[in-house]
């Protein structure tokens, strides 16, 4: 299992491991995490402790919708948990057949524009845990489902971690790589010459500019466990969050990386980058990267490595 470790620089400048520990109360760690929902995770709150009817007897922790639309359960675990995967599958059972219910809270806490915006196709469970064991981590990658394992720890100095420890695309048959899998999905599965570009929601990447994509893809992919998602209108490169949102102007022969990167911190090039704060924009990131050829890549080759390394 991924293991996170941070050290702090003592008064004689040697590095000293910090010790991580769990919480006493799991409510506080929930209380936390929904204080900073959308900052950690992406994800914008709806409702804590819902209760999920008689059938699924069961009360979800938090509900939320991420950046991409999805409708997201968050179950917490203040240690580990062997039932957390069976929760997961009958938390997202209950999402599925409880639609116009959810649907209905987002409206009236999120607004009707974000309601109306939802996509259904893959509802999410993130589950938050002091730790899963090595048969949780296989099994999540046999389930037709998309969950996310998430392990948490407490520092002293008021430090919270989050560590994406294993997670699943919801993708039907788990034979393959993921990687290989979702490539497939976004490049493989394009019409050999459509007359005209198929739109991106689809998952498919224009003609004209797949070759440029399919660098980008390993430059995007290169920074260790990547989820890439074909949505309606982008397609997003995701860890916890989006890192990185990727949309295709074919007429422009042109594509657009909208990064997770503060464009205060990068020096802004006409035609190249471009702050893309209070401009409304699809797919997700403030720092949007205009791509025509490879040594536009080249250039954007340390953005990319920015925007991952932060995320």
């Amino acid at each position: 299992m991924a293991e996170l470790m941070l050290f702090r620089r003592d008064a004689d400048g040697r590095d000293v491991e910090l010790s991580g520990s769990t919480v006493a109360l799991e409510v506080e760690l929930q209380r936390r995490v929904e204080a900073g929902l959308e900052q950690m995770l992406g994800i914008r709150f709806v409702v804590s402790e819902y209760a999920t009817g008689p059938w699924h007897r069961g009360r979800i922790d938090t509900l939320g919708l991420d950046e991409n639309g999805t409708p997201v359960v968050i179950e917490f675990k203040k240690g580990s948990d062997s039932g957390v995967l069976s929760q997961a599958v009958s938390y997202l059972s209950w999402l599925r057949s409880a639609q116009h219910e959810f649907e209905a809270l987002v409206r009236k806490v999120l607004g009707a524009e974000a309601a109306e915006s939802i996509d259904w196709r893959r509802p999410r469970m993130v589950c938050i845990a002091a730790g899963f064991s090595h048969h949780d981590r296989v099994a999540v990658q046999w389930l037709p489902e998309r969950i996310d394992l998430v392990r948490y720890r407490v520092f002293e100095g008021g430090l919270l971690s989050l560590l994406l420890v294993d997670s699943s695309p919801g993708s039907a048959s788990a034979a393959s790589s993921r990687r290989s899998r979702e490539r497939d999905a976004v490049i493989g599965s394009a019409p050999a010459a459509p007359a005209t570009p198929a739109p991106t929601g689809a998952g498919l990447v224009p003609e004209s500019l797949r070759d440029l994509y399919s660098e980008l893809d390993e430059a995007l992919t290169a920074w260790g466990e990547v989820e890439v998602a074909a949505l309606r209108h982008y397609i997003a490169h995701r860890r916890l969050v989006n890192v990185a949102s990727v949309i295709f102007r074919p007429k422009h022969e042109v594509i657009l990386v909208y990064l997770r990167l503060d464009p205060d911190s990068v020096v802004l090039e006409e035609g190249f980058a471009r702050d893309m704060r209070g401009i409304g924009h699809l797919g997700t990131g403030d720092l949007e990267v205009r791509l025509v050829s490879a040594a536009d890549l080249e250039k954007a080759a340390p953005l990319i490595r920015r925007a991952f390394e932060a995320a």
